[in-house]
């Protein structure tokens, strides 16, 4: 069996660790000849670098590792990349979520004013990836779960239309595992989904078991009591801040209780009830860094200072799996169902084509083919459309360098209340993101 080489850009991000020990959890139905990593900020990929190092050492040595800032060695000779970049980093991610906050607006990292503002600096970072790949690597794959992934998707298909990049995001596997967990199931794979919408703004249809029985009723009675909480939850979001997002389900799924809502939704239905419920001076990318940032990289430099990962508390991804199930469906043509994030094309028949739409494809060694969904019903295609406008103005904002485009963007948006507000955050956005943004005139 062929054995790959993989490249996971953003080398020094927190879930590099998790994502490496996954790739090794399954190298049984996916072998792995090669880990690289890459990342322009040198030294805080060299912590991660240098504790996967000795951790690939100790578990696999026969794959061979290196991790390096130059893109020519990075991206010389692989068969998958697997980026997850974060431009300007968690202090950047603080700005997106108090700025708007300070406006009285929705602080969130891919909703609202937050998503644009991030959107903004990571277009070019996804991009220039891209060309490395195509430049070093022509033949490979990029499975590419940076966020916010709504508009990122839609600057790849305006700026790279034919290149071979799949857009992915793991919130709704996060939220099948909890689906499966409620219903008693062994897995979210023993699930046949229907799911529609943008990312981070969906909605299940439909949910069947393998028999072709109805598991709808069930998880709709569950999630209109709890929302989607339920006991043992995922490793990945437990912080207070994704507790309450989970119980908080249940109100955004009183809104269209024909369908199950992706829990983001309730930036967008309720964002007054979330701006309430914030803190100003301490939000999610507070938390991030003094919990999870802190932890990741303590146990990279306890790793390195012993020489050894035993003992270590680096934990599998274990929904990052899915990464591995595409990779999988490309390299063996599986033909394995998943959703991904793809340009509508006629799948949502009552809906803009040129969208990118996250809607199940069947996958195999010549990419997606979407699934048709049909047409969907007004609730959900007037927010999408909405929506749509925000992600499509915000690429052409930072494609044309346009003020005028990035105030409409944010205007459109539903966590906005007015176009005088959406300029206020603007110019404050415009100064927190000099260097990262595009010049707007």
């Amino acid at each position: 069996m062929k054995k790959f080489s993989i490249l996971i850009a953003g080398g020094g991000s927190t879930f590099t660790p998790g994502i490496i020990l996954m790739l090794l959890d399954n190298l049984e139905q996916f072998p792995i000849r090669q880990i690289k990593m890459y990342d322009n900020d040198a030294e805080r990929q060299a912590k991660i670098g240098d504790a996967c190092a000795i951790l690939l050492k100790e578990r696999a040595p026969e794959i061979e590792f290196s991790y390096s800032t130059k893109p020519e060695e990075a991206f010389t000779d692989i068969d998958f990349v697997m980026a997850h970049i974060r431009v300007g980093k968690y202090p950047m991610r603080e700005l997106d979520e108090k700025i708007p906050l300070k406006h009285g607006v929705v602080g969130q990292e891919t909703c609202g004013p937050g998503g644009v503002a991030y959107g903004m600096r990571s277009i070019g970072g996804v991009i220039d990836l891209i060309n490395h790949m195509e430049k070093y690597s022509p033949n490979a794959w990029m499975l590419n779960y940076s966020n916010p992934a709504a508009i990122v998707a839609e600057a790849t298909r305006r700026l790279k239309p034919n290149s071979k990049v799949l857009n992915i995001c793991d919130m709704p596997i996060g939220i099948e595992v909890r689906m499966a967990e409620i219903l008693g199931l062994n897995s979210r794979k023993d699930m046949d989904i229907m799911y529609y919408g943008l990312n981070h703004f969906g909605w299940w249809k439909s949910i069947k078991d393998k028999a072709g029985n109805d598991l709808m009723p069930a998880l709709k009675e569950h999630v209109a009591k709890y929302g989607y909480v339920e006991k043992k939850g995922d490793s990945q979001h437990t912080d207070a801040s994704w507790c309450d997002t989970f119980a908080k389900a249940k109100d955004v799924f009183a809104v269209d209780p024909t369908t199950l809502p992706n829990t983001y939704l309730k930036y967008y239905l309720f964002p007054d009830y979330v701006v309430e419920h914030s803190n100003k001076e301490y939000t999610r990318a507070n938390e991030v860094m003094d919990g999870r940032e802190k932890f990741v990289f303590g146990e990279c430099d306890k790793i390195v200072k012993n020489k050894t990962s035993n003992n270590t508390e680096l934990h599998i991804d274990e929904h990052a799996s899915y990464i591995v199930d595409l990779a999988r469906a490309i390299a063996f043509n599986t033909k394995e169902k998943m959703l991904l994030i793809v340009e509508n094309n006629g799948a949502i028949v009552n809906f803009d084509p040129t969208a990118m739409v996250e809607i199940p494809c069947i996958v195999g060694n010549a990419g997606p083919e979407p699934l048709v969904v049909g047409a969907i019903p007004q609730f959900q295609k007037g927010l999408m459309e909405q929506q749509v406008s925000v992600e499509k103005l915000t690429v052409e904002a930072w494609i044309e360098g346009s003020y005028q485009k990035l105030w409409q963007a944010l205007t459109m948006s539903k966590t906005v209340p007015s176009a005088s507000v959406a300029k206020a955050i603007l110019d404050d956005l415009i100064e927190a993101n000099k260097g990262y943004w595009p010049i707007l005139k």
